[in-house]
Formats: structure tokens, sequence, C-alpha cells
């Protein structure tokens, strides 16, 4: 799985005055939970980068005070009025201590209601899951094959192995619609046969 790798300093002071001054020399502050204590330390804005501004989930090493931990990203904060990050929550990954994290969906195969004219249409991008760390993967795979025509592919439908998924089981994820070509087409037919 993709690792990004940021430095970080250890933030001796606190408060809204000490966050301005660390965000004043473009860097962000963030707090790493879920370990045996709680690390409040910042790192400069660019080397947030790879791990905020993308659709992929990836871990991140935070390396503070010597020390290294390896992390998810857990929320962010952004400015209101320029869209700046102004802060970011991290959770420890600890082997034993499920977490839950927001996995993308990515869809295999070639839809068989695709194949008969349809249009795929996804409705979901990710789901939340809570797994143990080393069961954490880049992506769920969802098989399509057999996604006909008017059919969904619902959440209860993804096989996610050693993986509870934490959203409503009968949520549609994606599913294969009619397009208005074919559906002039049908009418069309229907009108010849009539004729007959």
């Amino acid at each position: 799985m993709k690792t990004i790798t940021i430095e970080g300093q250890l933030r001796t002071d606190y408060g809204k005055k000490a966050a301005r001054q660390i965000r004043s020399q473009e860097n962000v502050p963030g707090v790493i939970y879920g370990g045996a204590q709680e690390i409040n330390f910042y790192a400069s804005a660019k080397a947030f980068k790879p791990l905020v501004y993308t659709g992929e989930f990836q871990l991140a090493e935070v390396k503070v005070d010597g020390k290294a931990y390896k992390c998810i990203l857990k929320d962010l904060q952004f400015d209101k009025v320029d869209d700046s990050l102004t802060h970011v929550d991290l959770l420890e990954l600890v082997d034993n201590k499920k977490v839950v994290a927001t996995l993308p969906l990515k869809f295999v195969g070639t839809s068989a209601g695709v194949k008969a004219g349809g249009k795929l249409v996804t409705k979901m991008k990710s789901l939340k899951v809570k797994a143990l760390p080393k069961d954490l993967k880049e992506t769920i795979n969802v098989d399509i094959t057999n996604l006909e025509l008017n059919g969904n592919i619902r959440v209860e439908d993804v096989k996610a192995e050693n993986m509870e998924i934490l959203n409503s089981p009968r949520i549609p994820i994606a599913s294969v619609v009619m397009t208005r070509q074919l559906k002039q087409e049908e009418a069309t037919a229907v009108k010849e046969e009539k004729k007959k």
C-alpha cells in the first residue's frame, strides 16, 4: 500500500495564537490519536498535499521527535475563506486494534447491462469499513460483470474480506440504466411490432 512520509515537529505551544503562528510559516498543525498517547505536531503544508488531495487511500508515516507513527487520515479542516488546510487529525494504526477507514471502490469487469447498451451509473465512490490495520487495502474491488440492465449492486453485495462494512446494506452503489438511444430503439421496435 502506498505510504506518504511526513516529517513533523513536536508542538510545544498550544492555543489559537500558537496555531496562527504555525500556519503563518506555511505549516499545518495536526494531532495523532489512537496510540499510547496523543501526539501534537506540525508539518509543512506541502508535506500533507499527497495525502490530502487524492482520491486514493494511503498510509502516512509521520516522523516526529525521532519516532515514526503509521497513521491513516481521520479528519481535515480547511480555511473558510481561502480553502487552505488548517488542521489534520490522524489515527495511529495499532496492530491488534480495529480502525474505521473510508476505502475507495474500484469497479472491475464489464457489466452485462452495459454490453446490452445500458449506461453504468456509480452512486458511491467509497465505503466506510472497520478492520485491523493489516486487513486495510487501497481499494475494495466490486465485480460488475453480472450487473444487468436496470439492475443494482447494493452495499450488501460487496465482499470485503476481514472487514466489517459500516454503510447501510440496502444502499445502491452502482446501477445500469437504459440510455435514451436504447429507449428509442425499443419504442421503435414496439411500433414496428404493432404495424405487423
